[in-house]
């Protein structure tokens, strides 16, 4: 197989370079005259947003390595444009493709926290932590203007139910007061995302995110008020961010991250063409070495749908990997300890605080 190589014209400030087919779709639209018949397809044209008004927006996660147990998407698809990100393969059920479609075009679940607030009035429910999001980011550029993950914190804040945010984008900061208030009652943990620390990787692997330094300032300024925060490094990418394990856990508890957690990427459904695309077209000298090392920790594939494994990866350098990571968060975090979330906070309006246990 041939591979494209480094083009000066890639489009700037979009992770994904193509468009594959949606299995799903009867017929997909291609490029086929790239000599410029098909040059409206080609352009990277303006993120494009959609609403949608689901009938429900908690997802409970029965997958047995999923350290949540429930989590809200507020937005569909995310404009960051990381391009290993494997929610990008849940575009293809709203009709969409998982390369460019799934950064410009997003779609707004506008009646969120009327949802959620739904769930928590249900007496069926017992409290239990939430995650925003268990798939895109719920701080991508839109928020700014939508506030739908802000009100979807209010509401947490509203019936003091705990929840858990992971996140590139130092928008979060916006929300401090809310996370400071939950943070009272150990009903919040946030997780900052680097992947790596350098800028020039960073803006061709996560185009649209907040640089480095400023997730580090953000780790920073939430520890500062009290609010627990960890770093989450995901996914590892063997031979391109990897070596970089020691100074992202070291820079993270310098800037007051309490924990550190990893991913091992792995290129599941079309990632597999998107990634191989991307990496040829932007580190063509690494391409063959980054791909080679992805299966090495794969049993020589670049997909892995192993449970526990698929996140973990196996073999020797999945190993060694693993190794450094929790040496490098034994040296620079010795004081850490688990998060607990507090579930006995929870209450209704007009409601005593109520007893809940989680075993129950």
């Amino acid at each position: 197989m041939e591979f494209p190589k480094f083009d000066e014209n890639i489009f700037k400030g979009r992770g994904a370079q193509i468009n594959p087919f949606n299995p799903f779709n009867v017929s997909n639209i291609t490029v086929e005259h790239i000599e410029g018949l098909d040059e409206a397809l080609l352009s990277p044209c303006a993120t494009q947003y959609y609403s949608e008004h689901p009938k429900k927006i908690l997802n409970k996660l029965e997958m047995p390595d999923a350290a949540m147990m429930y989590s809200v998407n507020p937005y569909q698809g995310c404009e960051h444009g990381c391009v290993y990100c494997y929610a990008r393969n849940s575009h293809n059920y709203w009709g969409f493709s998982a390369g460019l479609d799934f950064e410009r075009k997003i779609i707004i679940k506008h009646n969120a926290p009327e949802l959620l607030e739904k769930v928590f009035m249900d007496p069926k429910w017992k409290p239990a932590p939430i995650t925003f999001s268990g798939n895109t980011d719920c701080y991508q550029p839109i928020e700014q203007k939508m506030g739908i993950t802000r009100n979807l914190l209010e509401m947490c804040q509203k019936f003091r139910n705990p929840a858990g945010v992971i996140t590139k984008n130092q928008l979060i900061l916006r929300d401090i007061d809310i996370l400071e208030d939950l943070a009272k009652d150990n009903l919040i943990f946030v997780s900052i995302t680097i992947t790596t620390l350098k800028e020039d990787i960073r803006r061709q692997l996560e185009p649209r995110t907040s640089s480095c330094s400023n997730r580090l300032k953000t780790i920073e300024k939430l520890a500062a008020k009290g609010i627990p925060v960890g770093v989450m490094l995901g996914p590892i990418i063997p031979g391109l961010t990897d070596a970089e394990i020691p100074d992202i856990i070291n820079a993270a508890a310098d800037y007051g991250a309490r924990t550190a957690n990893y991913t091992m990427v792995r290129l599941n459904g079309a990632l597999d063409k998107i990634f191989t695309d991307w990496i040829w077209k932007t580190y063509p000298g690494k391409a063959e070495r980054v791909l080679n090392n992805i299966r090495a920790t794969h049993q020589g594939q670049l997909n892995d749908n192993r449970w526990s494994l698929r996140m973990r990866g196996d073999g020797e350098l999945a190993n060694s990997i693993h190794q450094l990571f929790y040496l490098m968060r034994d040296k620079y975090m010795p004081e850490r300890k688990p998060f607990v979330y507090n579930i006995k906070k929870f209450k209704r309006p007009g409601q005593l605080t109520l007893n809940f246990d989680l075993a129950d």
